[in-house]
C-alpha cells in the first residue's frame, strides 16, 4: 500500500505516519543540490571514474536521486556507471511522485522515466534501469537494518536523509550507523541536513571525520565528512576485486549469452560472442515465441521473488530495445489453477502494491474460460519473440557477433584464456571467458550438475481475427495467439519436458501429448485449433537446468576468470537479464542486484 502524503498550503509535503515535512520549505532541489551533491563533492569526486556508487537512507520522493541523475547527465566527464542504492520502508504512490516533481520542470524527463518503473513495490529488492543501462538505481523497500544487511558493497558516496531524528530515530540509531559504515571505503564522502549531537558522535565513533558546514536556509547548518579512521578497519569479507574492461569472449550467442555480452559492453568491455550455428539464438532460444510470467506461492518462495525480480529486469530491456505488438507485448497472462489454489502471500491485496491477483469474470470470459475457472491474472506478463531480443542485445556497441564457429577447448595461457576450434586457436587472448552455452557449457565445466530437458511445442498461423484468447494463458501447458506475423497471426502451445534428452527430432506422442495439455488449458482454443493441429509445425529445442532448478552464474573453481552464466531452463526470458547483471556486478564491485541470500542462490559457489 502507498504511503499517504499530507499537501499543505505552500505545497510542502508532510508525513502523518512521522509528523514531518519530507524537505525544507526552501525546496527539495535546492536540498538536494546544497546538503548531499555538495557535501559530497559531487560532480567533481566522480569525474574521470568508471563508476560511482551511492547509498541512501530515506529515498522520499527521490530528488536526491532525481538531482544525482542530472548532475551525472550534465557532466561530461561523468563516470561510465553511476549506482544509486536507496532504502525506504514506506514508498510513495506515482501520483505523489510526479506531483512532487512537478515544482521542478528540469527534473520533469527524469521524474517520468522514474514513475514509469514506480511499480510492484513490495518488500525487497526493486533494481530501476535508465540511460540505456548506465544509471542503475537500486530501491530497496523495507525495514532500513534489514535492508543493509541484505547489500553488501563499497560506496563512493553516502547521503544520510529521512525524517528527523526525534521522529524516526531508527533511521538514526548508533546501531543503523554503524551498519551504513561498512559500506564505506576510506576517502567516501557523507553527508546529511542535520546535525544532532548523537548523530555527530556516532558517525564519529564509527569512523567519519565530521563537520558542520553552512546549511541551506531555515537551517543554518548541516553535516559534512568523510570516512578516515584512526584505525584499519575489519571487514568480514574482503572487498571484490574490481575488474576493468578489456576482451572478454561469450561461448554461446542464446538469450543467456546476449544478455551476458550486452551488460558487458554497457560496462567498457569488448565482447567475442561465439556460437556453432550460422546465427544466433538457434538453440532452445530459437523459439518462435515464449511467455513471459511469474511464479507465484503462498509463500513467497524463492523462485516467486527471483522471477519477480527478473522480469522487472526484463521488462525494462523489452520496453528500450524492441517493438511493442511487433516482438512482444503487455498482454497480460492468465495463469491456470488446476488444483484450485489461488493463495497469495500475507498482505496482497487487490489494490497493490502486487500486481497477480485472481482473475475476475471478464478476464476468464476473454481467454475463453468458465467462470468458475481458478486463475490468477498477471498484467505484468506477455509474449515476446527470443531472437528479436537476442539480436537486440547482440546489436549493443563493443559485442562481436562469430557465427559457425563451434568451441572445442577452452586454454589458460599467461594472460588469460585462448580458445580453440578444430584444434587451431582463435584470434587474440580473452581476459574472461563466460560459457553461456545452454546443455553444452557441459562440456566446458564437467563438474556442474547440468541436465539437458528436451521440449517440443507445436505452432502455427491462424487469421487475425481468428476466436483465440487474446493473452496467453499458462498453467499446465501454455498457449499464445494473436501473434502478428506477416498477413496471418501466430500460435504456439505446450511444452513438453523430456529430462536427459538431446533428440530434436519431432515426437507424434509429444504432438498428441500436447494436443492433451491443450484440450485441459483451454478447451474452446483447442476446438478451434483442431483443424490446425493437424498441420502444425512441431518446434523442439533442449533447455539446461541445474541439479536445484536454478541458474548458474558465477566462476569456475581453481579456473580464475573463467565464468559460466547458464541453467535459466525453461525461464530464460525471466532471468537472461537479471543474470547478466549480476554477473556484471560480480566483476565490477558494483551494488547487486538482489539481495545477498539470493544472489547466492543462483552462485555456482553454493554448489
Amino acid at each position: 500500500m502507498r504511503e499517504p502524503v499530507q499537501w499543505r498550503a505552500d505545497g510542502v509535503p508532510r508525513s502523518e505516519r512521522f509528523d514531518d515535512i519530507y524537505h525544507t520549505e526552501t525546496g527539495a532541489l535546492a536540498q538536494s543540490r546544497h546538503v548531499f551533491l555538495g557535501g559530497c563533492g559531487l560532480p567533481e569526486a566522480w569525474r574521470d571514474q568508471p563508476q560511482w556508487r551511492i547509498l541512501e537512507t530515506g529515498f522520499g520522493f527521490g530528488f536526491n536521486f532525481l538531482t544525482t541523475w542530472q548532475a551525472w547527465r550534465t557532466d561530461p566527464a561523468r563516470p561510465r556507471m553511476l549506482h544509486f542504492v536507496s532504502i525506504e520502508a514506506h514508498p510513495v504512490g506515482v501520483e505523489d511522485l510526479l506531483r512532487a516533481a512537478s515544482a521542478y520542470p528540469e527534473l520533469a524527463e527524469l521524474a517520468r522515466a522514474l514513475a514509469g518503473q514506480w511499480t510492484e513495490l513490495l518488500s525487497g529488492f526493486h533494481r530501476m534501469s535508465f540511460d540505456d543501462g548506465h544509471v542503475l538505481l537500486t530501491l530497496c523497500i523495507g525495514d532500513v537494518q534489514a535492508m543493509l544487511r541484505a547489500q553488501r558493497f563499497e560506496a563512493d558516496s553516502l547521503y544520510l536523509d529521512g525524517f528527523s531524528p526525534d521522529r524516526n530515530p531508527a533511521m538514526w540509531s548508533p546501531e543503523t550507523l554503524k551498519a551504513v559504515s561498512r559500506f564505506a571505503r576510506r576517502g567516501s564522502g557523507i553527508a546529511t541536513w542535520t546535525i544532532a549531537r548523537a548523530v555527530r558522535d556516532a558517525l564519529a565513533q564509527n569512523g567519519f571525520q565530521v563537520r558542520k558546514a553552512p546549511g541551506l536556509p531555515p537551517k543554518r547548518d548541516c553535516l559534512r565528512g568523510v570516512f578516515d579512521p584512526a584505525w584499519t578497519p575489519r571487514r568480514r569479507t574482503p572487498p571484490p576485486e574490481q575488474a576493468t574492461p578489456g576482451r572478454c569472449a561469450v561461448i554461446g550467442a542464446g538469450l543467456a549469452g546476449a544478455a551476458v555480452a550486452a551488460s558487458l559492453a554497457r560496462r567498457g568491455w569488448q565482447v567475442d560472442v561465439f556460437d556453432k550455428a550460422a546465427q544466433a539464438a538457434t538453440g532452445a532460444s530459437g523459439l518462435p515465441v515464449g511467455v513471459l510470467a511469474p511464479h507465484v506461492s503462498p509463500d513467497d518462495a524463492l523462485l516467486s521473488r527471483l522471477t519477480r525480480a527478473g522480469i522487472r529486469a526484463t521488462w525494462q530491456q523489452l520496453q528500450e530495445r524492441l517493438v511493442g505488438g511487433r516482438d512482444w507485448k503487455a498482454s497480460g497472462v492468465l495463469e491456470r489453477r488446476p488444483d484450485g489454489d489461488l493463495r497469495l502471500p500475507p498482505g496482497w491485496r487487490a489494490e497493490g502494491p502486487n500486481l497477480s491477483w485472481p482473475a475476475n469474470a471478464a478476464q476468464l470470459a476473454a481467454s475463453k474460460l468458465p467462470a468458475d475457472t481458478a486463475a490468477l491474472w498477471h498484467p505484468c506478463a506477455g509474449w515476446v519473440r527470443p531472437r528479436a531480443l537476442v539480436e537486440a542485445w547482440l546489436a549493443t556497441p563493443g559485442v562481436h557477433l562469430i557465427p559457425d564457429c563451434e568451441i572445442e577447448r577452452i586454454a589458460p595461457t599467461g594472460a588469460g584464456w585462448q580458445l580453440l576450434t578444430h584444434g587451431d586457436p582463435t584470434p587474440g587472448e580473452f581476459e574472461r571467458v563466460v560459457i553461456a552455452a545452454g546443455f553444452e557449457s557441459a562440456r566446458f565445466a564437467p563438474s556442474l550438475p547440468l541436465q539437458p530437458v528436451r521440449g517440443q511445442v507445436q505452432w502455427g498461423h491462424s487469421p487475425c481475427e481468428s476466436n483465440l484468447p487474446p493473452a496467453p494463458i499458462n498453467g499446465d501447458g501454455h498457449l499464445i495467439a494473436g501473434v502478428p506475423d506477416g498477413d496471418s497471426a501466430l500460435w504456439l502451445t505446450g511444452a513438453t519436458f523430456d529430462r536427459d534428452s538431446i533428440d530434436l527430432m519431432p515426437s507424434h506422442t509429444d504432438t498428441e501429448a500436447n494436443r492433451e495439455r491443450l484440450a485441459r488449458l483451454c478447451p474452446q482454443a483447442a476446438s478451434a485449433l483442431a483443424s490446425a493441429f493437424e498441420g502444425a509445425t512441431p518446434w523442439t529445442g533442449v533447455r539446461c537446468a541445474s541439479g536445484d532448478r536454478r541458474p548458474l552464474i558465477g566462476p569456475l573453481p581453481d579456473q580464475p576468470g573463467l565464468w559460466v552464466c547458464t541453467a535459466l531452463g525453461s525461464r530464460g526470458l525471466t532471468f537472461a537479464t537479471l543474470c547478466a547483471e549480476l554477473l556484471a556486478a560480480h566483476w565490477h564491485a558494483e551494488p547487486l542486484p538482489l539481495p545477498t541470500a539470493l544472489a547466492q542462490a543462483l552462485d555456482t559457489r553454493r554448489l
